[in-house]
């Protein structure tokens, strides 16, 4: 995959497993607040979250991939980033969303395999770790086509550096995942080695669990 900034001389030898794509030129750099507009009164019955919508903590988000049906309702959290787990090129009309809202994607292409081929990169879930420690892409909404498995993946390695117990990350990622929740990925969350990411700074809670 290419990214759209000019690439380093290092980034040419080797492909990023990151596409990221710039949609606007607004500049929320700044840590303050976006400005989220009042909700009109009457207007709560259009406010539609995605599937598998839920906060995992402050300014992060995950769900199912957003359509058409949830734009409203994702104008309300004022976002600047999205993280997209899913190979496939992002939809058009999402595409328009994100650039009339300035928010920034970053895709991470994991595919969708079903067991008992199911392969998780963790080198990709690193980088998009990443990612969503950083404070500057908050708030962050995380998802991938159902919001249960890559999706499920990536919050659980976020829990590990939160120092949550195992048992708690997989009751999290079961609640999710229900009759689809895979022994591989719950293998891979336990497994998955946060040692070159303690060094990065968490501006959320860390609390036990």
């Amino acid at each position: 995959m290419k990214v759209n900034n000019a690439a380093t001389a290092n980034d040419e030898q080797e492909a990023p497993m990151c596409r990221t794509i710039e949609v606007a030129v607004v500049d929320y750099r700044d840590l303050s607040p976006p400005e989220v507009p009042a909700p009109v009164p009457g207007d709560e019955l259009s406010l539609i979250p995605p599937l598998n919508f839920a906060m995992v903590d402050n300014g992060i988000f995950r769900s199912g991939f957003p359509d058409s049906a949830n734009f409203a309702f994702l104008q309300t959290l004022g976002l600047r980033s999205i993280i997209c787990l899913c190979p496939e090129p992002y939809p058009q009309a999402n595409m328009e969303f994100l650039k009339a809202e300035g928010i920034r994607l970053f895709q991470f292409g994991i595919e969708g395999y079903k067991e008992p081929f199911v392969n998780i990169p963790e080198d990709t879930i690193r980088e998009a770790l990443k990612v969503v420690l950083d404070v500057k892409n908050h708030p962050v909404l995380i998802h991938c086509k159902r919001g249960k498995h890559r999706t499920g993946c990536l919050v659980g390695c976020l829990r590990k550096l939160q120092r949550w117990c195992l048992s708690s990350i997989f009751d999290e990622y079961q609640r999710f995942a229900a009759a689809k929740a895979r022994v591989s990925d719950q293998r891979f969350m336990e497994l998955f080695d946060i040692f070159s990411l303690k060094h990065l700074p968490m501006s959320f809670s860390c609390s036990r669990r």
